[in-house]
């Protein structure tokens, strides 16, 4: 048992969140990634998708990292969460929010040197919302009724119904028409692709035809470091410059470094399946909401780094973000027992069942071994950590739902609410944990139909709340997130979307 745990059980036991910390010391970089001041090399955690099509490879969230540089669409995030004009100029919108229409910039380039056109536009469209196939790429483009080119600047599409939130989805990339990026990478962002060695690294360059800000590094080479011992050695060594999603103790024995501390904007929790024994059960479901402390968890598994939620929303959704329910189940290990009981469990009957967790991910795994912890207070739970691979998680746990629980964080691949919200309808393909109710479906349906900003945030907000009354998950936080840099790397910006935008970093000095 790790020092931080035999922390949290004395804390347990005395009714008080107390933090053990252990010796931390810092070490100073003892080089530079790089030779060549133009160049910069990223550690990420695990390896992306087999595919780098952006049109289908969002499964694994690290890849959408690294694709941000390559590719982007007619809109794209900014810092601030806003949506602002990439391929586009400018667009419009109908009052009954079912056609938009889009003005293209002049002057954009693919990474192949050719100008972007309205061909490319409809035919990017066209492909992930599956209109010619009838199956979607993107199942936030399935909404898509027509894309039609009125003229060599303009491109108007057609929804099947209002969909107030649409603009966020046309920040799906544009590729060159008839491609295959299978066949080649090839976007307009200020990157280009250069080479990728699976389980190994993916190297990018700056594109000088960028039609934007130009990147202020000339090569990116992100390499894969699966194990969160090595990624902090490698930049103790200084074989890697930058490196993201740290926790807050591999922060502390980097300190001689840039640490740089933001949010990673996702909702981490222990995610419950709901379409099997014993999560079937609301009770053993209510019970493990009312046996783990978020905030005890918080203190303990990431030193008191991190904003506690109580449903699949967090704060920088603003309006939709309910901070009420973020207490709605108080800490209270006797209600927790006495539901287990209910349930049919005892400590000589104890509730078994397996967390799968990615291994490379420490925070993960930090909380993990936190939860189990505290569940163990009850004497009527025995729970056991199942380290996974990313991939063999994403292919079993996510997509075959072979799993009892997991710890894992999901994130909003694009700035709405029911990015974080629409993979609990009943019959959608992203709604792992098996959840279903007629009442959250309704209130989604009314959400995501209604263009009145008022009932729209209620019925969102509404979502939420059945979430949290039903336990469909233990949720726990928005995590902490810790970028780490050599001291000469500056330039680095956090987003409310978990991207890795490597375009304002540069070496310097």
């Amino acid at each position: 048992m790790t020092k931080r745990i035999l922390a949290l059980a004395m804390a347990v036991l005395m009714t008080a969140a107390l933090f053990v910390g252990g010796g931390q010391s810092a070490f100073a970089a003892s080089g530079s990634a790089a030779d060549a001041a133009g160049e910069i090399t990223v550690g990420i955690a695990s390896d992306l998708d087999s595919s780098l099509d952006p049109h289908v490879s969002s499964s694994l969230a690290g890849t959408r990292e690294v694709l941000f540089n390559i590719y982007e669409g007619l809109m794209k995030p900014d810092t601030q969460g806003n949506l602002i004009p990439a391929v586009a100029e400018s667009y419009t919108v109908n009052d009954t929010a079912d056609e938009y229409t889009f003005t293209l910039r002049e002057g954009v380039r693919f990474h192949n040197g050719n100008e972007v056109t309205v061909g490319d536009i409809v035919y990017s469209l066209t492909r992930a919302a599956g209109l010619e196939t009838g199956e979607p790429l993107m199942a936030t483009l399935a909404g898509v009724k027509a894309v039609e080119a009125t003229d060599d600047k303009t491109v108007v599409v057609t929804l099947s119904a209002p969909d107030a939130e649409f603009i966020a989805y046309t920040t799906a990339a544009v590729i060159p028409e008839g491609s295959d990026p299978a066949d080649g990478i090839i976007g307009t962002g200020p990157f280009k692709y250069v080479s990728r060695s699976p389980q190994e690294n993916v190297v990018i360059e700056r594109f000088d035809d960028y039609w934007g800000e130009p990147a202020r590094c000339a090569k990116v080479t992100f390499r894969i470091i699966d194990d969160g011992q090595a990624m902090v050695m490698a930049l103790h060594s200084g074989a890697i410059d930058l490196a993201a999603h740290l926790d807050a103790s591999q922060a502390a024995e980097l300190s001689g470094l840039n640490v740089l501390e933001g949010s990673m904007n996702l909702v981490q929790a222990l995610y419950l399946n709901n379409a099997r024994a014993p999560f079937d059960d609301i009770r053993v479901r209510q019970a493990l909401c009312y046996a783990i402390d978020k905030v005890m968890v918080i203190d303990l598994a990431c030193d008191g780094h991190g904003t506690p939620l109580g449903s699949s929303m967090y704060p920088a959704f603003g309006r939709f973000f309910d901070e009420d329910l973020t207490g709605y189940y108080e800490p209270d290990m006797a209600k927790a027992m006495e539901l287990l009981a209910e349930a049919g469990y005892s400590s000589d009957k104890p509730l078994k069942f397996t967390i799968a967790v990615v291994e490379a991910y420490t925070p993960h795994m930090n909380t993990a071994q936190a939860v189990v912890e505290l569940l163990r207070q009850t004497g009527m739970v025995e729970a056991e950590i199942q380290p996974m691979e990313n991939a063999t998680w994403y292919s079993e746990a996510y997509q075959g739902r072979n799993f009892d629980a997991t710890i894992t964080g999901m994130d909003a691949s694009t700035l709405t609410a029911s990015a974080l919200l629409g993979r609990f309808v009943s019959d959608n393909a992203k709604n792992f944990i098996g959840f279903a109710s007629d009442d959250y479906d309704a209130a989604y349906a009314a959400a995501v139909s209604t263009t009145d900003a008022d009932e729209q945030t209620a019925k969102f907000r509404e979502c939420e709340t059945i979430l949290t009354e039903n336990a469909a998950n233990v949720y726990i936080q928005d995590l902490a997130d810790f970028v780490v840099t050599q001291t000469d790397i500056q330039g680095y910006q956090f987003y409310p979307l978990y991207v890795m935008d490597m375009s304002t970093v540069c070496r310097v000095g």
